[in-house]
């Protein structure tokens, strides 16, 4: 938010509700925005002035107040540029019970930074490649080689700024774990802060067996993992408070591959993924090294890993969630996604090895016009099949759409 102030705007005056606990005592005497202006401008040394500041509302779930006053801003002085951002600001608000200005406000979502940012920065040549791609055919060597680099440094770091910047700017691999540590540490304390005392234990257990979930061929989500005996009544607010935080993808089961496809799903079969896959390798204790020299070994986790990516860039490119497909103990496909008029079959190969037959049990039952395969083979299309390398995933929607064109002409 500095950042986007300091390129936009002239001025920027931010104000921290949990720094500076004074703050609360201006919303809670008035709504007139006038008067909470001049009260602000008393807590910072820029001026605050309409088009030219832009006002910084941070740890906004700290004041109701001041979350309340979104809405006076919108209504009673629009001239004034206000952002505002908050921790675990969903859990807080259904905590407290806060109000929110519906109608008033523009929600934004912010994702861990993706794979395609990365390597924007990281490898401008490559990325300028894969965006002006036109056609579906194998991509040169060097480019294919560049990014699978690429990918497993990202694997490494995953989507937090702050270890992707320590990354880049070459201050080691030790120091990015200490990053992603300190992070998981912070993560802990928003648990002991934001939920209730009964809840702190089980939300700890729920985040704390993500790689045990994962690591399971069968990656649905098994209750006794967390604990032994444990029931999903005891767990379920736990996993709804993990979702709210953002921290946790809950994906479900659908039984039948049609749209809509949440009208289809199994809430009691779902898979649970990381919001990001540098956190999960870290939270699984995973050292770089293993990333980035394919140890023997490191083969079921491998696969999870690669899941959570690729779910990573999935939902960065669709307004909705994908589900996943099974058959009983016969096949499954890892992700089914709704997107635009038809329903696309996803199955996802860590390495070039693509033997399995779940997707050919999907397509023989259903018939899809188009299946996608993500792995680490280079980028073809056969008779509706997409093979799509896996540090394309973020491209997906973009190849699709080439696919769609070759067809029409």
């Amino acid at each position: 938010m500095k950042e986007f102030g300091k390129e936009c705007f002239d001025y920027v005056a931010d104000f921290n509700f949990d720094r500076d606990i004074e703050l609360n005592s201006i919303f809670e005497k008035t709504k007139a925005t006038d008067r909470i202006v001049k009260e602000l401008s008393l807590y910072t040394n820029v001026p605050i002035l309409p088009g030219k500041t832009l006002i910084i509302f941070d740890e906004i779930q700290m004041s109701e107040g001041a979350l309340n006053s979104l809405k006076y801003f919108c209504e009673d002085a629009p001239e004034y540029h206000v952002i505002a951002a908050g921790s675990l600001l969903g859990v807080a608000i259904r905590q407290k019970n806060m109000s929110v200005p519906v109608g008033k406000v523009e929600i934004l979502h912010l994702y861990p930074v993706s794979f395609r940012e990365f390597l924007h920065t990281s490898d401008e040549r490559s990325w300028r490649y894969i965006n002006q791609l036109k056609s579906i055919e194998p991509l040169p060597e060097i480019i294919h080689h560049r990014l699978e680099l690429e990918y497993k440094r990202y694997l490494v770091t995953g989507g937090m700024p702050e270890a992707i910047t320590t990354l880049l700017e070459n201050k080691g691999m030790l120091k990015v774990d200490e990053v992603l540590q300190h992070i998981l540490d912070l993560y802990q304390l928003d648990f002991s802060r934001y939920a209730s005392p009964v809840e702190i234990p089980r939300i700890n257990s729920l985040w704390n067996s993500l790689p045990s979930q994962l690591a399971k061929e069968n990656r649905k989500f098994i209750y006794r993992i967390v604990r032994s005996g444990a029931r999903a009544r005891e767990y379920e607010d736990g996993l709804l408070w993990l979702e709210e935080a953002g921290l946790i993808y809950r994906i479900f089961n659908v039984s039948k591959p049609a749209i809509p496809l949440s009208g289809y799903q199994d809430l009691s079969a779902f898979k649970i993924y990381a919001c990001d896959c540098g956190l999960l390798r870290r939270l699984a204790r995973l050292s770089p090294e293993v990333i980035m020299n394919s140890n023997v070994g490191f083969t079921e986790f491998k696969g999870a890993l690669t899941e959570n990516f690729v779910l990573q860039s999935l939902m960065l490119q669709n307004d909705a969630k994908p589900f996943y497909w099974s058959s009983g103990n016969k096949a499954e496909v890892d992700f089914i996604w709704q997107m635009d008029s038809g329903v696309i079959p996803i199955e996802v190969k860590s390495e070039t090895r693509i033997s399995g037959k779940s997707l050919s049990v999907y397509s023989k039952q259903f018939k899809p016009p188009v299946r996608v395969r993500i792995s680490m083979n280079n980028l073809r299309e056969n008779d509706g099949l997409l093979s799509c390398p896996i540090p394309l995933s973020d491209w997906l929607r973009q190849i699709m759409g080439v696919m769609k064109t070759k067809e029409k002409g």
